[in-house]
């Protein structure tokens, strides 16, 4: 009974750290993309971060005892899931931050939630979404207009780079939404840090693939900068983020863990600021406002069976960045 307190107290410090590593490691990793794509072309810093974290993965997976053996089915799954996610979703992501700031990209990839919770409301034997819920969606979508609306007046007087950039990135939270939603209905038996490595692993060969069709593993400068960049998104992006986050999923309620989704843009604006230089206009601060206002309003929201929407976002194996 006298170790109670002082394990009660260890318990919170872990609890504590982890969320610190979820919120601040996931939502830096905006800024290290964004470091990253000045000196390496964007296909190639996604393949080859994945192509390092999903072999470690595993690595790390064995060295716990932990079987990576799966059927095919398994695989094939896991391959998919992989690709949507860490593919399509983050491939396209470090592409958009060419003509995207990191808080900017942050913030719409932040609408990943109100897709979740909008698939789930309309996909055949889905759960119906409160009024809450879909209040939530009808705030976020209003703020992602506002917050684009700088870049749709550039594009009027012929800079449509920001525009595309933006459109591109809803599409990569589409595809990132897709896999997460693929990975809560197949209910595979298998390890969350496995399913992880094995879709790091896969998305890694994906992104690769795409890499070298397209050319586009020309042209970078393989300094410091690049390499401090891909070190930083595998150690702390893909290994010590994820770890924290099956940590919290095992020990915290869900809908508590569930809050990175808005406080993970807060921190990229941050720290796009702080060593990005990165500035807002007023109009944007709106934009930001009202999209955080509603990932929480959709997150904290109860489905029509009583669970809490966030169950729906915590399958994903990573976050997006």
């Amino acid at each position: 009974m006298k170790n109670m307190p002082r394990q009660r107290s260890a318990y919170t410090t872990q609890v504590l750290i982890a969320f610190g590593c979820v919120y601040f490691f996931w939502g830096s990793t905006y800024v290290a993309i964004r470091f990253g794509v000045e000196v390496l072309p964007p296909f190639l810093l996604a393949s080859v971060r994945f192509l390092i974290a999903g072999p470690l993965m595993l690595a790390l997976c064995v060295m716990r005892g932990m079987s990576l053996r799966l059927t095919r089915r398994e695989f094939g799954l896991l391959a998919a899931i992989g690709i949507l996610m860490l593919g399509g979703g983050n491939m396209g992501l470090v592409w958009c931050e060419q003509y995207l700031s990191s808080g900017l990209a942050a913030l719409i990839i932040a609408v990943i939630p109100l897709y979740v919770a909008i698939f789930e409301a309309l996909l055949p034997n889905g759960e119906g979404l409160r009024a809450k819920g879909w209040l939530g969606i009808v705030i976020g979508f209003a703020g992602l207009v506002v917050l684009l609306s700088p870049g749709l007046r550039e594009s009027l007087h012929g800079d449509t780079r920001q525009l595309i950039g933006a459109a591109v990135a809803l599409g990569c939270a589409l595809s990132w939404t897709c896999g997460s939603v693929l990975a809560r209905r197949a209910k595979l038996p298998v390890s969350p840090f496995v399913a992880a490595a094995w879709q790091m692993f896969f998305a890694g060969l994906f992104n690769a693939c795409v890499t070298i069709l397209v050319g586009g593993y020309r042209g970078g400068q393989w300094g410091v900068q690049a390499w401090a960049s891909i070190l930083y998104l595998v150690t702390f992006g893909s290994l010590v983020g994820y770890t924290a986050y099956i940590y919290l999923l095992e020990h915290v309620p869900v809908a508590k863990v569930a809050t990175y989704a808005y406080i993970n843009p807060v921190i990229a604006v941050i720290l796009g600021a702080i060593f990005l230089r990165e500035r807002f206009v007023a109009i944007e601060y709106v934009g930001m406002g009202a999209i955080l206002l509603a990932v929480y309003l959709v997150t904290s929201s109860k489905l029509k069976s009583g669970a809490p929407t966030a169950e729906t976002e915590c399958v994903a194996v990573e976050r997006e960045a």
